[in-house]
């Protein structure tokens, strides 16, 4: 497995392009802006995108879907819960100002469970809300270190925003305490804003999953 890591937007969230060596198919994990950018780098790097995953429908992860899966002709994937934040997103970019995004008539819904197949590659799909209600997370459990795809879940040394539309504080401790915590410590961690992580370091030093660790 590879993943490239493409930082984007006036949010500086990370669009993530998750490929397959062998094959060259790829996942793209939130297209949330410069969707000229992110095409353009498929095509440098020979990858053929199969699908689109959303972790959650927030303006800064969804901005870019539509160009994106207009221009290549790929399915686009995202919890069935999370479509009413995603359909918020002209009120989302009144708030900072912005121009709405086109939406996407979203029918690809993933569920706690489900797999996504690519290349030789398999993930697996969790829901955690917590951050928004149809927030997910993808594991891919058979790579070495095996990779989590988390959205704005968990942070480096942080967690993602609670009093947002959708978002509940409890289920975010419950997510942190039964998903997060049972996670082995060489789980990277890739989240939607900044570095990546490991659960070991978050385990030992991430305030919010000491709590949660001591619920």
């Amino acid at each position: 497995m590879r993943v490239d890591t493409l930082t984007v937007g006036m949010f500086q969230s990370n669009a993530y392009v998750v490929s397959c060596e062998d094959t060259k198919e790829a996942l793209l994990v939130d297209a949330g802006d410069e969707g000229d950018r992110i095409i353009q780098h498929l095509s440098d790097e020979g990858l053929q995108l199969k699908m689109i995953v959303a972790t959650h429908g927030h303006i800064d992860h969804v901005g870019a879907l539509g160009e994106i899966a207009d221009a290549l002709s790929v399915p686009v994937f995202m919890h069935e819960d999370e479509q009413p934040v995603y359909r918020s997103i002209a009120q989302q970019a009144t708030l900072f100002g912005m121009q709405p995004p086109d939406i996407l008539d979203i029918k690809n819904h993933l569920s706690d469970g489900d797999k996504i197949r690519f290349g030789k590659l398999t993930g697996r799909v969790i829901h955690t809300p917590g951050h928004s209600p149809g927030g997910i997370t993808i594991v891919f459990d058979e790579d070495n270190p095996p990779k989590a795809f988390v959205g704005d879940v968990l942070f480096r040394g942080s967690i993602g925003r609670t009093d947002l539309m959708g978002a509940s504080t409890h289920q975010m401790f419950n997510v942190l305490k039964n998903v997060f915590l049972a996670m082995p410590d060489d789980m990277v961690i890739y989240s939607g804003h900044g570095l990546e992580t490991t659960i070991g370091l978050e385990r030992r030093t991430n305030p919010f999953l000491l709590q949660a660790a001591g619920l």
